[in-house]
């Protein structure tokens, strides 16, 4: 299924003819029918002689209007441009022929109106300035038919010229996530709230449970239609109005997306690539504010020149849109942009969430260009460098790709070996070989110096380590299982360290060593608590295992602790239980000491509490 719109200078005719191909009003709102002025977008339909029902989207013409004739060619098949042949090509043919050149609709056909207002030698030379006008567009050479909606001369010509002309006009690629840009919403007494739009992508049927986005606000669909006819699926490519349940009609507005839950999220800044518009009515400096438009949507924004100070007419360049309102853009959409005097420019969607990058620079220059590249895997290869690690679902979203597509892609460059894999099922992550190795250096340099700060600790924790490398907590096991694999490091559980690194005492601190040992097994059970040492010597001694803590600056060396726990665990197994003052005799020792001892104890499962009792574990 196709559609197609209108384009065009105000007061051309666009909806009278529509209204003679289709005998279907595109006028609905009761201004436009006292001003004869289309103000917003309009729809129709039409069965061709082949079969095919297209859908139509009818825009205004006048300059006041333009936003809402941006927002309702985003997803047109096939443009129709129209030119009064009474006063040829106006200002807004001009600009409206600038929008569909930048957003690359490649399909047209130049519609010649009020053909019976003029002269035959006249006409033709109408003709021959559309044609010239064309020429250096994205619809140079498309056919140009006169018509008058008046007598119906050339109506049958145009409507067999539009056949022929969708018939040879590729679909839109189903990447198989649904996307309807909402540009009405309103409300049916004892139905509830309506949103329609051009199904761009994918497909959604009655009962499909749905959200809106921006805003995630989950709807579920309670019937279609499409060109007033009852419907249980829609596909893409049509025109759909949706009844949702869950919404409220306030609660919609012009812009959104309806599309399947969770995978479509908004960006608040996108690289891409812009062309100037032939006609710009002036330049694109560094960091202006513009509007940008997309689909059925629009944002102030601020864009950032990455290659250049400033463009004019006829430029192109890498730029970066900071969005003031995030919308939910994805790589390969076409955005337009503006200034309060007219169209600047427009161009493609490179990459979302992206980050802000240093201007000039030769390598993001190359980056961008291959993640504009037609072939999918550099696009994926690229993506996974930016952006990785990344799992298929989220890699399918950011190289604009289906999820089986993508799937299949990584498949091949995973056995190229172009590409790792780590995890498993929902959580199975993709790294790029250079992403990968990015990350296993920066595991590296991250470790090597954590040992040169604390080089009498075993290693780094898991979770400072997994916090340094922003790694997430479900896949980070897997990841330090390859890089030990890799014989990166070493994972010692809740410690990882670097392969050769082994903590070791220099004199001095063999020295204090000794003296702190000595201290303590000269008190035997009741060690000094008062000694000042080294923190990081005290912490190397116990990961050696040559002093045990048991309370708060109270310290045993190791072999004195094994000695009082066993006469401990001795006492239990004669007497079934001990107490916090048996010990006390036991050990000859005081509570200070006692009450932590039995605590430690308990913490290690030699002794378990009940009451004021300890007994075996």
């Amino acid at each position: 299924m196709h559609v197609i719109g209108t384009a065009g200078h105000v007061d051309h005719g666009k909806s009278t003819l529509i209204h003679a191909l289709t005998s279907i009003d595109p006028d609905r709102l009761r201004e436009e029918k006292e001003r004869g002025m289309t103000i917003d977008l309009g729809f129709a339909w039409l069965r061709l002689p082949s079969g095919e029902e297209i859908g139509i989207v009818d825009v205004p013409g006048h300059e006041r209007f333009i936003k809402n004739m941006l927002a309702g060619v985003g997803g047109i098949d096939l443009a129709l441009l129209v030119i009064a042949a009474d006063e040829g090509v106006m200002p807004q043919t001009r600009e409206h022929l600038d929008i569909l050149d930048l957003l690359r609709v490649e399909r047209g056909i130049a519609v010649i109106t009020k053909s019976d207002l003029v002269e035959p030698d006249f006409l033709e030379l109408v003709r021959e300035e559309i044609t010239e006008t064309l020429s250096s567009t994205t619809l140079a050479g498309a056919p140009v038919v006169a018509v008058s909606s008046q007598t119906g001369d050339g109506l049958q010509d145009l409507i067999e010229l539009l056949d022929s002309q969708l018939q040879e006009t590729p679909q839109r690629p189903d990447r198989g996530r649904p996307r309807l840009p909402i540009d009405r919403a309103f409300a049916i007494s004892g139905f509830g709230t309506v949103v329609t739009g051009t199904l761009i992508d994918g497909s959604i049927s009655v009962g499909s449970e749905l959200e809106i986005v921006p805003g995630r606000r989950n709807v579920r669909v309670r019937g279609l239609q499409s060109h007033k006819q009852a419907e249980t699926s829609a596909e893409r490519g049509s025109r759909t109005a949706v009844n949702l349940t869950g919404v409220d009609v306030d609660e919609v507005s012009r812009g959104q997306v309806l599309t399947t839950r969770g995978w479509l999220k908004t960006t608040g800044a996108a690289d891409g690539y812009i062309r100037m518009a032939a006609n710009a009515p002036g330049p694109l400096r560094h960091n202006m504010q513009v509007t940008v438009h997309w689909l059925a949507a629009e944002s102030l924004a601020r864009v950032r020149l990455l290659d250049s100070n400033r463009l004019t007419s006829g430029d192109s360049g890498w730029v970066q849109i900071v969005l003031e309102t995030p919308l939910p853009l994805i790589k390969g959409d076409s955005f337009i942009v503006r200034s309060n005097v007219g169209t600047l420019g427009g161009g493609e969607i490179i990459e979302t969430d992206a980050r802000r990058h240093k201007r000039n620079d030769p390598n993001l220059i190359a980056r961008l260009e291959a993640l504009s590249a037609p072939d999918p895997s550099e696009v994926i290869l690229r993506t996974l460098d930016s952006g990785g690690p990344l799992t298929v679902p989220e890699l399918a979203r950011r190289a604009a790709l289906s999820e089986q597509d993508a799937g299949e892609y990584v498949r091949r460059l995973t056995d190229d070996g172009q590409i790792i894999n780590v995890g498993a099922g929902a959580t199975l992550l993709f790294f790029s070989q250079d992403g990968w190795n990015t990350l296993t250096s920066a595991a590296t340099d991250q470790l090597s110096a954590y040992h040169k700060s604390f080089p009498l600790r075993r290693g780094a924790s898991r979770e400072e380590l997994r916090s340094r490398l922003r790694a997430q907590p479900e896949n980070f096991p897997e990841i330090l299982a390859l890089m030990q694999a890799e014989n990166v490091l070493v994972d010692e559980g809740a410690i990882v360290r670097l392969k050769g690194h082994k903590p070791a005492l220099n004199p001095p601190q063999m020295a204090l060593k000794d003296a702190f040992l000595a201290q303590l097994r000269e008190k035997g059970n009741n060690p000094p608590t008062g000694v000042v040492i080294d923190p990081e010597l005290l912490g190397f001694l116990t990961d050696e295992g040559e002093v045990v803590p048991v309370g708060e600056g109270i310290y045993y060396d190791s072999e004195t602790y094994r000695n009082i726990t066993a006469q401990v665990l001795e006492y239990i197994q004669i007497n079934g239980k001990i107490t916090v003052s048996e010990t006390r005799d036991l050990l000859n020792s005081s509570r200070k000491y006692v009450l932590p001892l039995l605590q430690s104890m308990d913490a290690r499962r030699l002794t378990r509490r009940i009451g004021d009792d300890r007994v075996l574990a």
